[in-house]
């Protein structure tokens, strides 16, 4: 049905037309939101439907931070298709806020994130812990591993802003939301760890990137020193989900990568 059938049909107009802009009007933004509820609770009975019939199976939206799925997502594709062939997974990489925003909307089903996210329509599962390296010039490989302290005093590159990572690594280094003149930033973990191969600076990265991301520059990788930055990547979802008895499925394979992806880890020097 057309807009213009619908506003004849109710009576009343639903947007405001201009010569280049169209609005909602007041009415319009009620009943679009009405709309979208009605969506959503046609897709939650479908997905109520569906928990009745056994082994997992039919859609599942899942979404995935920009710095776990390149090294997670991957994988955890080919697993789904192989223990659960009825299931149609569908992923989606958006940073953290974007993956709450559609999570609460109902256009997703699942999402992987660093947690804590701190939404009371939310279930939080944590998945598993997971070790920030550092990552230098390969020119500095033999010398001492910097101290918090010591890597503010660097040029830092980070993750943008709208990242969770970027905020857990000023964190870590004691630097505040108004990061020094000399930090660098980038779009993602391979900008950051090619820039630092032409020694530009120095970055952190999770674990389970080391594989993929130091293979490809000419770097040095480093633990921390205790205690060492960690962070907890969970799994979370709408309390109201339907299929939430089965995703425990789903938890299952997720925790045995996330553990294997780390612990195939090479390339590392201890602080």
């Amino acid at each position: 049905m057309q807009i213009k059938e619908l506003e004849e049909l109710i009576g009343a107009p639903l947007v405001e037309r201009g010569r280049r802009q169209i609005h909602l009007t007041g009415l319009g933004e009620v009943f679009a939101e009405r709309a979208s509820e009605i969506l959503r609770s046609v897709d939650e009975l479908a997905d109520l439907a569906r928990s009745t019939k056994g082994p997992l199976s039919g859609r599942l939206r899942i979404g995935v931070i920009p710095t776990v799925a390149p090294y997670l997502l991957p994988e955890l594709m080919k697993s789904i298709a192989a223990r659960y062939p009825l299931v149609d997974a569908r992923p989606r990489e958006a940073i953290t806020q974007k993956l709450i925003e559609d999570l609460v909307d109902g256009k997703l089903d699942v999402a992987i994130v660093a947690l804590p996210v701190s939404e009371p329509s939310l279930e939080e599962v944590p998945l598993f812990e997971e070790e920030f390296v550092l990552v230098r010039p390969i020119e500095d490989a033999g010398k001492p591993v910097p101290s918090p302290d010591m890597l503010k005093q660097m040029r830092l590159l980070l993750l943008e802003e709208g990242h969770c990572f970027r905020e857990q690594a000023l964190s870590f280094c004691n630097i505040s939301s108004a990061p020094p003149r000399d930090l660098m930033e980038g779009s993602s973990l391979s900008t950051l760890v090619q820039m630092v191969g032409a020694g530009i600076g120095v970055t952190l990265i999770p674990r389970m990137a080391i594989d993929i991301e130091a293979h490809r520059a000419n770097v040095a990788v480093s633990h921390l020193a205790d205690p060492k930055p960690t962070r907890t990547i969970g799994i979370v979802w709408r309390h109201s989900n339907p299929l939430a008895a089965q995703f425990g499925q789903i938890i299952e394979i997720i925790r045995d990568l996330g553990v294997n992806r780390q612990n195939c880890s090479e390339k590392l020097t201890s602080a």
